[in-house]
């Protein structure tokens, strides 16, 4: 059996070797990697080679400044809307809410005001002495006492003058009216002041206020439109105003050199110039639904009612 200073010699010569054997392969690794690098080695093996060398990997994306990774940018394409999840329907003003969405028979009015055909609403009845049937909306007398005021919210600047409006009480009864007038305060919206002509057809004049709807009409009539122009009219100014049009009247305009000029609605139903601009000349008629009737022939003479071949059509 070998001494154990026998092995003590032999562990230190294994020692000596070791170290000798690796320096040298680390030599021939080094040897190999440069070579590779001059000849074009791939980018693995520079990865390789710089990992048993010790040097760490450089990050993918360098830091910022304030030691974030920069973020990916933003994506250039649209991206697709959602749906609306809004369903509810605008809320009409208070006191002239239609009880059921419009649906008028001609495919809409775009020029209508707070009056849409195809609506019901729902309001008040009262009545008042409506005497030769004359009324805010300057119409002048009136055979016909079917007629009614409109309260000054609807009646909207005597936008609603002239339009036929069919009114229901709670027991069926219903009278067709013409707006002739306006009911100012204490008249609500929704609330109509009928003479007492109309309101005896739904009711006893004792009642005094009853519930009613009533909505727009485009009657069946025989009658044409006829053209008035205002006391004090001439060819430096003047005021005109349509008569007997079987729809509500949105635009009135004058023909001018260079084409239609549209003229200001007032109040009291009259259509101004105050110019002169077109008094005397053709005009050119518009209503609720958009429908055009054109005028011509119609001199300026104040207070006279002169009548036209035109109406405009039933909706």
């Amino acid at each position: 059996m070998a001494s154990p200073s026998h092995r003590r010699p032999r562990g230190k010569r294994r020692g000596l070797l070791v170290p000798a054997v690796a320096v040298a392969a680390v030599g021939l690794l080094i040897s190999l990697v440069v070579a590779l690098t001059r000849d074009g080695g791939s980018d693995t093996v520079r990865a390789t080679a710089a990992s048993a060398a010790g040097v760490g990997a450089r990050p993918s994306a360098s830091p910022t400044a304030t030691g974030r990774t920069p973020e990916a940018k933003p994506s250039t394409t649209s991206p697709v809307p959602e749906p609306s999840t809004t369903t509810a329907s605008a809320r009409p003003s208070r006191g002239s809410t239609p009880t059921a969405a419009p649906h008028p028979a001609s495919g809409g009015a775009p020029l209508a005001g707070r009056i849409q055909p195809g609506a019901a609403y729902s309001g008040v009845a009262t009545h008042y002495e409506a005497g030769d049937g004359d009324g805010a909306c300057l119409y002048g007398p009136s055979p016909d006492l079917m007629i009614a005021a409109m309260n000054t919210i609807d009646y909207e600047t005597s936008k609603a003058c002239g339009a036929y409006v069919l009114v229901r009480a709670a027991g069926g009864a219903s009278v067709t009216v013409r707006i002739t007038n306006q009911c100012p305060s204490p008249c609500a919206p929704g609330q109509l002041d009928l003479s007492r002509e109309a309101f005896a057809k739904l009711a006893g004049l004792s009642a005094g206020r009853i519930p009613v709807t009533w909505s727009l009409l485009s009657p069946g009539t025989s009658d044409t439109v006829s053209i008035r122009y205002k006391t004090g009219s001439s060819s430096h100014w003047c005021g005109i105003q349509a008569i007997g049009h079987r729809n509500p009247l949105a635009r009135l305009e004058v023909g001018t050199g260079s084409g239609w000029r549209r003229l200001t609605r007032t109040e009291y139903n009259y259509f101004l110039s105050p110019d002169g601009t077109g008094c005397g000349g053709p005009l050119r008629l518009t209503d609720v639904y958009g429908e055009r009737l054109t005028v011509d022939g119609i001199t300026v003479r104040p207070d006279a009612v002169q009548p036209t071949r035109v109406q405009f059509a039933r909706h």
